[in-house]
């Protein structure tokens, strides 16, 4: 298959020039495939998870299961408040303000960590969203504080198809969600089965006129 060969081209030339790589894993099929390229070259590279507090059960199962099969380097990033210390302050902000709970829980984390590294591995492809439709393989990442780092997406042209038929080639088990129906698997108070059955992302936050939580739109946007 021709974009494996890609996507393990650039995974092997992005990491050769880089001195400090991350991965950003949401562990859902097209980021545990990521994970397995990355994994085959640099064993030892820093998997970074989100751990907002409010993921599925069965996330937090299979995460744990992977990392047990792999042994690898996992980096769990939370927030400053507990969930429980959140709720009590603002309360369901999931429900009241979506955007300032993933500004809170997801890009105020990871955007301090990535402060500590020169190159960021993702798992987005272009048809997860329109705000992707115009993902590139290779962008240049700016944080808040000015740093700069480069971003590899090397599954940015794969269809969710695709995606599947690598995980079954390699022997990779898929989260569980998908079999209910999921095909884009956030937090589970803002994640619902696809509304349109065209667009994966149709059941986050749904009814709220939110496509993304913010860690990956372009400063420009932000």
């Amino acid at each position: 298959m021709d974009k494996v060969k890609s996507a393990k081209a650039l995974v092997q030339e992005a990491l050769a020039q880089s001195q400090n790589p991350c991965f950003t894993c949401s562990f859902q099929a097209e980021d545990v495939a990521v994970l397995h390229m990355l994994l085959e070259v640099k064993p030892d590279i820093p998997i970074l998870f989100l751990d907002t507090g409010y993921h599925f059960p069965e996330v937090y199962a299979y995460r744990d299961a992977m990392q047990r099969r792999f042994g690898f380097r996992l980096v769990n990033l939370q927030a400053s408040l507990s969930r429980e210390e959140q709720e009590r302050r603002y309360g369901k902000l999931y429900e009241s303000d979506p955007t300032r709970c993933c500004q809170i829980r997801k890009v105020e984390p990871l955007f301090q960590a990535l402060e500590g590294y020169d190159t960021w591995f993702t798992g987005l492809r272009r048809e997860q969203s329109p705000t992707r439709a115009n993902l590139q393989p290779l962008e240049e990442a700016v944080l808040p504080s000015g740093h700069r780092l480069r971003k590899v997406s090397p599954l940015y042209d794969w269809t969710l198809k695709e995606v599947f038929a690598y995980l079954a080639v390699q022997d990779l088990p898929y989260l569980p969600l998908y079999d209910q129906g999921y095909l884009s698997i956030g937090c589970a108070p803002c994640t619902a089965k696809p509304l349109d059955p065209k667009d994966p992302r149709s059941g986050r936050w749904a009814g709220k006129g939110k496509l993304e939580c913010g860690i990956h739109l372009h400063p420009k946007e932000a």
